[in-house]
């Protein structure tokens, strides 16, 4: 793996361990609902990183199509980018999906509400699975075309995930970063760095993903012109 690479992991694995230490020992314990509420310093920034990242994937997607007949190599990198960060949101968005089930079990009583937050963001996790089996499992060569109208419409979803618990009465709690629901200056410093941290481990596996996919589209290249040489 490339020098890119390991300071991607020596940055973030220092970053998780400090966002760990300073959610668990030095942020103050929150007065109604106790110990449970430090779930929310991994839960928000991986939620915030799992918006992110549909982003980078839908424009990857749509500047594959504009120039998969230009550039057929620059259209593979962009290809290997488009499959990195979609695999990367399928895994943040479980992991925001588990994290928010286990803060609701003990503070609402139920694990699920099919409240706008929580199901819009389902919607974005089965919008990327159906993204990676379309990816994986067809071999139509319309592929890469429906893969990137999925990946628009994974697009169009964030800012419903974003916005769903201020145009509606959720039963999600109101926004904590931002507006009447702001966080108390203690709690500021193990939210920022668990931002970081969880951005930076997911730009990480981003970075290793799309190394990997090049060497296999590589590879398939090599086969074929060895094949076409046979």
């Amino acid at each position: 793996m490339r020098r890119p690479f390991w300071i991607l992991l020596s940055l973030s694995s220092v970053l998780l361990i400090a966002g760990f230490y300073e959610a668990v020992f030095v942020a103050p314990v929150e007065a109604t609902m106790g110990s449970i509420y430090r779930i929310f310093y991994w839960h928000v920034p991986i939620n915030v990183a799992a918006e992110i990242f549909p982003y980078v994937n839908m424009l990857a997607s749509i500047a594959l199509l504009l120039m998969k007949d230009k550039k057929p190599d620059f259209a593979g990198k962009l290809d290997a980018l488009a499959l990195a960060t979609a695999e990367v949101t399928v895994l943040y968005s479980f992991l925001g999906l588990a994290t928010g089930m286990l803060w609701g079990r003990p503070v609402w009583g139920i694990w699920w509400a099919w409240d706008a937050r929580m199901t819009s963001f389902l919607a974005l996790f089965l919008l990327y699975v159906s993204y990676l089996i379309l990816r994986h499992f067809s071999s139509s060569e319309q592929v890469t075309l429906v893969a990137a109208v999925l990946s628009i419409f994974a697009g169009i979803d964030v800012p419903i995930v974003f916005m769903s618990i201020r145009w509606w009465r959720t039963q999600h709690p109101s926004p904590v970063l931002s507006g009447d629901g702001s966080l108390d200056r203690s709690m500021w410093p193990a939210i920022l760095i668990n931002l970081a941290a969880w951005f930076l481990w997911g730009c990480t596996l981003v970075y290793a993903r799309y190394v990997i996919v090049r060497h296999e589209q590589r590879a398939v290249e090599c086969e074929a012109m060895e094949g076409i040489t046979v």
